[in-house]
């Protein structure tokens, strides 16, 4: 404990005195020009309005350096009508050859894409705000920002809006014209903030108009420049959408050797504009046949995956609802919702309100139902969240969560419930360089009335250009239960009743990291860094450590090359297959074991791409190693064809029928080729095959989608499981569905 307390003590004394080498430039503005005469969305700038409006310009470099302006020239303009915001962008372009475009998919990465995005904070609060973009051949993307955007942006979000590209030999201009009813803002406010993006990779270079340092995401709102209104925003007048859909699933589990079982499905969606900034959701009898399959992974650990929602209801404003407490403890997880062990709980009705209320306050209020299926032994429960931001000084703000998930209706006639309620607070400064959370959670269980039932955490993070310092401290008690949340556990099994319970933890988690930026054509920086994760029961006894230690190189083409050398302790509490493929249990007792890797992946701008990582050291009792490989080839800019490979060679030492001392020895692999193809902006087809031995499971999964007008779509959804042994088949489906999207 000493040594951690001393790594702490340096680490905030140190940032304390910390700087960046480079003076930000100062910060710009701009005012927004209206716009007397109809906008005409095509890609020419031809209106006199155009002409008229003031030209952002003088880009500043981000990457690969961000002492000196863009050399890809690119020029702003910002104009506004009664229904729309218009952005237009002229990005100059004269090297030859062609540009680097991966898909024509929506949402696609625009980090590997030749792209222009436009950054948006209509609430001036540097913490919420959206994301608009466009590669040269008009694919369309869309994100929401929360927390500042300094983990980045959220692409599952999709909204309507209007876009244009009209390209020519030495330029491409984009125009996009954004309806004041597909984002949220506060009326009145004459004040927005914005920052503009300009990816070049045919340069290899990022740039933006108002300067982001280059250890910040490009997206941060602590460095969007202000934006006048000579008038307040219009507001949205009617704004409401209603989204029905149908849809038609055959499906047969060949296990049970049940015959193919059929049912159709109709249900639909409300959004309701209460205010401007202010938004109704609702729901009846949902349908989430199109979410996207969740990827298999090796799983050599003793904690469960957190798999991230990706379901369109959950996702507007989720970050009010799912990003109180940390990564791994939620007080609230949407998952839990309508989905239990894979499996689809049906859900009956839903409804959500979320929003600013003002520029300070930004409240959420959720109810679901869901219906009782005895087939699954699954009562009918309701979800109920009510939770709250409250802005301070800065970009800090206070929020607050109440959860309770109670059954309506069970085969047991149990009336079981648990809540939580608790309290975040999340730091903020104004220059990026300071973010932390700490939260104190408690829970209410029926028929649990022992005390321990909290969690609290604090986590402080210091970055600059040279130095990236971190802490963090958790603590789950025994008896806290997030039933509609998500943590992960420490167990204990008692060998009299053989059962497993809860068990209390402590964790340490801090960490240090320091870059060099050397003046060279061939690297861009390398770091070295220490990272620490330690777990310790109520005592503070450590039941588990991971002590790493990490050299890393960034090139100037975008590859990257690493070493880490890591140190692992385990404390198991009962016995126990790490392996989970029916090796002998490992005793209950305290083990040791060191590795070390290599990781690298290559220039993403090339038409062939790839990543691995290779590690070989002890693991537990025995040995283990591991190979990742991933390769991508981009059909530009039509498709992209890909394959990800995992395997693991364990070596266990074990005792033979004899009782002779032996070897266990056992590959883990998991691979899985995939193709993401787009025949055009609207008609887009993706496939993936897993074949992954250690739950002796082979699936395959397509889906086709047409979106026939903006925010309307087709779906044609068909995957199908085999056992791995044998490929004997485990289930098939096949789901058609038809989303229609009605607005006013």
């Amino acid at each position: 404990m000493k040594a951690v307390k001393a790594l702490l003590l340096f680490l905030f004394c140190y940032s304390i005195s910390s700087g960046q080498n480079s003076i930000a430039p100062k910060a710009k503005s701009a005012s927004i020009t209206k716009s007397k005469v109809a906008i005409t969305t095509d890609g020419v700038l031809d209106e006199p309005a155009w002409l008229e409006a003031e030209v952002l310009g003088d880009f500043h470099q981000q990457f690969p350096f961000d002492t000196s302006l863009a050399k890809s020239k690119t020029e702003v303009r910002i104009l506004f009508d009664e229904y729309h915001i218009h952005i237009s962008a002229v990005c100059y372009d004269n090297i030859e050859g062609d540009y680097v475009i991966r898909s024509l998919r929506r949402d696609f990465d625009p980090t590997l894409s030749d792209a222009f995005r436009v950054v948006i904070d209509p609430f001036n609060d540097n913490n919420n705000g959206f994301v608009f973009g466009v590669n040269p051949l008009n694919a369309q993307y869309e994100a929401l920002i929360a927390n500042g955007g300094t983990f980045g942006a959220g692409s599952e979000w999709d909204n309507k809006w209007f876009s244009a590209v009209k390209r020519e030999s030495d330029r491409w201009t984009v125009e996009m014209a954004i309806p004041y009813n597909s984002i949220r803002f506060i009326p009145g406010n004459t004040q927005w903030r914005m920052n503009f993006i300009r990816q070049d990779l045919k340069r290899n270079e990022l740039s933006v108009w108002n300067f982001v340092p280059r250890n910040f995401n490009s997206v941060s709102l602590a460095f969007t420049a202000a934006i006048t209104w000579p008038e307040p925003p219009p507001r949205n007048g009617k704004n409401f959408a209603v989204i029905p859909y149908v849809a038609g699933e055959a499906n047969r589990n060949f296990a049970n050797n049940t015959n193919t079982k059929s049912r159709l499905n109709v249900g639909g969606d409300a959004k309701i504009g209460v205010s401007s900034s202010l938004n109704l959701d609702l729901t009846v009898n949902p349908d989430f046949s199109q979410a996207d399959v969740d990827r298999q992974v090796t799983n050599l650990t003793r904690f469960s995956i957190f798999f991230p929602e990706r379901r369109q209801f959950f996702l507007e404003n989720s970050d009010l609802f799912a990003q109180f407490g940390f990564s791994q403890i939620r007080p609230f997880f949407s998952r839990r919702i309508g989905l239990e062990n894979g499996n689809r709980i049906p859900i009956q009705f839903g409804a959500r309100l979320s929003g600013k209320v003002n520029r300070n306050w930004r409240i959420g209020v959720l109810n679901v139902q869901t219906a009782q299926d005895t087939a699954l032994n699954a009562d009918a429960e309701n979800f109920s969240v009510l939770c709250f931001q409250r802005q301070l000084k800065g970009r800090s703000y206070l929020g607050g969560i109440f959860v309770n998930r109670q059954t309506t209706e069970s085969n047991t006639n149990s009336a079981a419930f648990n809540r939580v309620a608790g309290l975040d607070y999340r730091l903020a400064s104004r220059n990026g360089r300071w973010n932390g959370i700490a939260f104190f959670h408690k829970s209410f269980t029926q028929n649990v009335t022992a005390k321990d039932d909290y969690a609290h955490a604090t986590f402080l993070r210091y970055d600059d250009a040279n130095w990236s310092l971190m802490w963090n401290h958790e603590y789950v008690g025994d008896n806290y239960r997030a039933a509609s949340g998500f943590v992960p556990r420490q167990e204990q099994f008692n060998s009299v009743t053989n059962e497993v319970f809860r068990q209390s933890y402590w964790r340490l988690e801090p960490e240090i990291e320091k870059r060099w930026y050397p003046k060279s054509s061939l690297i861009n920086n390398f770091s070295q860094k220490i990272y620490t994760s330690w777990y310790a029961d109520s005592l503070f006894r450590t039941t588990e450590g991971v002590y790493i230690f990490t050299n890393e190189i960034n090139f100037q083409n975008t590859a990257r090359i690493g070493l880490n050398l890591s140190s692992y302790f385990t404390r198991l509490l009962y016995p126990i297959d790490i392996t989970y493929t029916g090796a002998q249990p490992l005793d209950p007792g305290n083990y040791t074991y060191r590795d070390i890797s290599l990781y690298g992946r290559s220039d993403v701008r090339r038409l062939l791409t790839g990543s691995f990582v290779v590690s070989q050291g002890s693991f537990y009792t025995g040995t283990k190693k591991s190979l990742q490989l991933a390769a991508s080839y981009r059909w530009q800019p039509w498709g992209t064809f890909g394959i990800n490979y995992s395997g693991d060679v364990l070596s266990l030492p074990t005792l033979d029928v004899n009782g002779e001392p032996t070897d266990f020895q056992t590959t883990l692999n998991l691979i899985g080729p995939q193709a993401d193809i787009s025949f055009s902006r609207q008609l887009f087809f993706s496939t993936i095959a897993q074949y992954a031995t250690q739950n002796n499971n082979v699936n395959f999964y397509a889906r086709l989608q047409w979106r026939f007008r903006p925010m309307s779509d087709l779906f044609i959804v068909y995957s199908d499981n085999y056992e791995s042994s044998n490929f004997a088949p485990k289930n098939r489906a096949l789901v058609l569905k038809l989303v229609w999207w009605f607005n006013t």
